[in-house]
């Protein structure tokens, strides 16, 4: 099975996070943690940085590592690696998802998730 390894951001201001739901593919609608996959050649906190600008039109500051979680779909094998963010500067322009919120944490369990998100969710709110 094929492995993909990603990075994802999640960015925190005061006691909110920030989420977004997919506009393509086969989790279109659904809710994730923006970010994406890591390049040849980069560091997974570089690559952070790169999706979310290309993404979201955001800068942000990479401030902690949280966790990594792997989850088998049908077609490959995810390694994401997820980081306590903050947000730099920017215009938020939602180049890759049809959705983007501030939520609480506690209001995370009322969304539809990406499959491999759901195991990050349960970390934020077991801390």
């Amino acid at each position: 099975m094929k492995t993909i390894e990603v990075v994802a951001a999640i960015i925190k201001h005061e006691d909110k996070i920030f989420v977004t739901r997919r506009s393509y593919g086969e989790f279109e609608n659904l809710w994730e943690f923006p970010g994406g996959k890591v390049e040849e050649g980069e560091t997974k906190e570089e690559a952070l940085i790169r999706e979310i600008k290309e993404e979201l039109e955001l800068n942000i500051n990479v401030d902690t590592y949280l966790t990594t979680v792997e989850y088998d779909y049908s077609t490959f094998h995810l390694i994401m690696h997820c980081y306590i963010c903050t947000k730099y500067y920017g215009q938020l322009k939602l180049n890759a998802h049809n959705d983007a919120k501030w939520i609480d944490i506690k209001e995370a369990k009322q969304f539809d998730w990406v499959p491999a998100d759901i195991q990050v969710v349960k970390k934020l709110l077991s801390i």
